[in-house]
This record gives C-alpha cells, structure tokens and sequence, in this order.
C-alpha cells in the first residue's frame, strides 16, 4: 500500500514537546485519579435520569402496546424507525474514522479513533432498541434469527426486517472487536500504572497478557489490519441495507435506486457531525488541544462538507426524478413535503442540510471552534428531520386518498426517544471515566524519532 502524497507535519497532529512518557501520562492520568470530577458527576447524574425517562417509556410500550404510540393505519412507521435510521447513521463516522482512515495511512485519525469507535458502538445499542420494540411482541424477536427448531419455523429471507438483523448484528460485532482489539495495549498500559490492586487485576485481565513482545505487536497489527478490512465494507453495506428498507418498497418518494448511495453519505455526515459535538467539548474539559488539534477539527470540518454536498445532490435528484418520470404520484409527494402539512420540516432540514454546512467553505469558519460546534449541531438537527421527512410524508399521502392521515408523535415517542440519549451519555460519561479515550500506543508513535529516542535513553537512566 502506497503512503499518500502529502501528510501533514506532525506539529498539527500532536503538539511540540511532547515525548514518550508525557503522551501517556497525560492520557492515563484521566482515567487513572481516583478524584472523579464533580462535573463527571453532574453529567452521569442527567444521563441517568434520562435513562429512566427510556425504562419508564419501554415499560408501558410492553404494558400497553404500541398503541401508546402515534403510529396509524397510513403511517405505520413513526419515530421508532426514524431513530433507528439516525441512530445508525451516527455510529458510522467510528468505522470510517477508524477502518477507511487506518487503510489510507492517515495520521489524524489518531487522537479522534478510539472514541469515535466508542460512540458508534453506543450509537449501534441505541438503534438496537427501535426495531426490536417496533416489532410488537419483542420476546419473540429471536425468531428472526435463522436457528434450528422444532417448529421448523424459518424467518423471511426476502424481507428487508431479516435483512436488517444481518446487517446490524455483523456491523456491531466487527465494530466491537475492532475497538476491543485497539484497546489491549492502552489496557496493558492501564495495568502497569494502576496503583489499586483490584483495578491492575481488572485492567490486567482486559490486556490479556499483553507484555508488549515482538510477536504480540506481529499478532496485533495482522489482526487490527483484517480487522480494519472487514470493517471498512460494513460502512457502504451497512446503511444500504438499511436504505433498502425503504427502496425496496413501491411507496411513493422511496422506490429509488439513489437511496444506498445517499443513504450511505448521510449517515457519515451525521456521524461526523456528532464527532465534532462530542470532541470540542471533550478536548476543552480535559486539557487535550495538544492531542486533538485544530486541524483534526479542520479535516472533520471538510469530511463534513463534502459528504454535505453529496447529500444537496441526493435532494437535488429527487427532485428532478419526480419531474423526469412525470409519474403523478411522485410529483404529487413532492409537492407534498414541500407545501403540505409537513412542509415546515422540509424546509427547515434544507436549512440546516444544504445551507448552513456551506459556511465551512470558508477556512475563518473552519478555524473558529465554536462555530464548528453550532454547525455540528444544527447538522445533526437536519440528519434527524431528513429521516422523519423520508418516513412520515410518503407514508401519510400514498396511492389511497381514502386512507390519508396525519401524524404526530405521542409522550412515550419522545420519551422513548430522548431516553436513548441518556444511554448513549451514559455510556460515553462510563467509557470516559474507565478507559482511555485516546489511544495511548498510536500517540507515541506520532512523538518524533528523536524525541522518543532521548525519553527512552532517560527512562533507562532513571
């Protein structure tokens, strides 16, 4: 494999000064004091009670029924598979970060890989939610798994549900022992510099040996490499899938073969989106500008508007197929998000989706971190209305003027909704708190040769 043209100097992926012992100092040290932040606190504190705003909710989904929704006879999807859709996409910026970036041999990825890979797998339990409680009877859902039985019951090879138990059970696997394996290092670094003994036992435990030998890097690198070659697919195929849901339907506004390729691009656009809400915050509350950079913020900035522009051009084509196939029914649906009851979200996610990320052509805009931080946003705002766009208005105006009707998501939608952040939260404030949220071993290989040379002729002194 071919080492890019051109790559950055190593003063914009990690700050000068910096040697072998201070990158895992610094590091180690966030996970390692015994000193929880009452900040730390706080924030578990809310995630916690949205967590149980999310149990109360599939508490009386499983009592009463998915009539607790708003879900009708038009629009049998609501925001169940409107959440699932957007959690998903969420998880794919850590794979891509992660998987395609490590291919590319790209140096930036480094100080943003290990909690982009955290998020996607906390993003992934998240989306997990939404199907299996949309199906009606989730106790039951282990029959979409093809296993043998004495009923001889198979499940649906044809159906698009099936299709979707495949792809996100492999996508949450791979991404999980991909993130697992990239820790095993960082875990045996943990154990060497714990001075509690039951955390070395634990920490000890997750390193699985590891003494840092020739043949344990040879092992690591052959498997963190296949590793990142299985991933790297389950990137496009992950959300294809996913887009079939709808492609694969002769429902008006989503029978469309463009759905997989921009289907694909928003999901990295959201999940580079949340990258960047989730690393300017953390960079500034732990002291990590030295490690993640402006210009790692630059780079997600440009991956940002590039996928933007892919997805303008996916609304862009909508458009026009509606008019080229003069097919009444998507002109009809068309014209419908645009001016029908719904038409305010249309409007607002072309605001959000097409407009607002335009700004990140300009380098002054690119530069300033709170800026990135409020665009970020507002991206990950449009991600969502996109989603409820594409689901509620083809659903509620289909072939059937008899069956038309209007949708409006019930308490228990958004609890069930806004309980799913608590989890991700929840999860992330946990992964913070125990585990190295950069990863300590690719750090120091971004210290300068001669700088790593002297630390280590300093360690041996001392």
């Amino acid at each position: 494999m071919s080492a890019p043209a051109h790559k950055p100097p190593l003063s914009e992926v990690i700050a000068p000064g910096h040697t072998l012992t201070s990158v895992s100092e610094k590091i180690t040290k966030i996970v390692l004091t015994r000193a929880t932040p009452r900040g730390w606190y706080i924030g578990f504190g809310i995630a916690f009670l949205l967590v149980m705003v999310l149990l109360v909710s599939i508490t009386k989904l499983l009592v009463s029924g998915i009539g607790v929704w708003g879900v009708n006879v038009p629009v049998g999807w609501g925001l169940a598979i409107i959440n699932f859709v957007w959690w998903i996409g969420i998880g794919h910026a850590g794979t891509l970060i992660s998987a395609i970036l490590l291919l590319f041999r790209q140096q930036w990825r480094t100080s943003i890989n290990r909690f982009a890979e955290a998020m996607t797998l906390f993003a992934v339990a998240c989306a997990g939610i939404f199907p299996l409680l949309h199906v009606g009877r989730p106790w039951l859902a282990y029959w979409l798994v093809p296993y043998p039985n004495t009923m001889s019951l198979w499940p649906q090879f044809r159906s698009p549900l099936l299709w979707d138990v495949f792809a996100v059970s492999t996508y949450a696997t791979v991404s999980a022992l991909f993130w697992y394996v990239g820790l095993i290092p960082d875990l045996a670094a943990l154990r060497d510099r714990a001075k509690s003994k039951p955390w070395k036992i634990l920490y000890g435990i997750g390193a699985m040996g590891w003494r840092g030998a020739a043949r344990h890097w040879e092992r690591y690198e052959t498997a963190y490499l296949l590793l990142a070659g299985l991933a790297t697919p389950l990137v496009i195929s992950v959300h294809t899938v996913v887009s079939l849901d709808f492609a694969v339907s002769v429902i008006p506004g989503w029978h469309a073969t463009i759905f997989p390729p921009y289907f694909v691009a928003g999901a990295i656009y959201s999940g580079f989106a949340m990258v960047l809400t989730l690393a300017i915050p953390l960079r500034k509350i732990y002291g990590l500008q030295d490690f993640i950079t402006l210009h790692h913020l630059q780079n997600m900035a440009k991956i940002v508007l590039a996928t933007g522009m892919i997805v303008v051009y996916g609304y862009t084509m909508e458009a026009f197929f509606a008019w080229y196939s003069a097919n009444p029914y998507e002109q009809a649906m068309l014209a419908n998000r645009a001016f029908g009851y719904y038409g305010w979200t249309y409007w607002c996610l072309l605001g959000c989706n097409a407009l607002t990320p335009q700004f990140l052509w300009f380098k002054k805009v690119r530069s300033n971190v709170v800026a990135l931080f409020v665009i970020a946003l507002i991206v990950n705002v449009g991600m969502w209305l996109e989603r409820f766009v594409i689901v509620v208005t083809s659903l509620s105006h289909d072939y059937l003027p008899s069956s038309w009707d209007t949708y409006t998501p019930t308490k228990w939608d958004w609890g069930l909704y806004v309980g799913t952040f608590g989890l991700f939260l929840a999860l992330l404030f946990l992964f913070i708190r125990f585990l190295p949220m950069i990863s300590i071993f690719e750090m120091r290989t971004l210290v300068p040769s001669g700088v790593a040379e002297a630390a280590e002729k300093d360690e041996e002194h001392a």
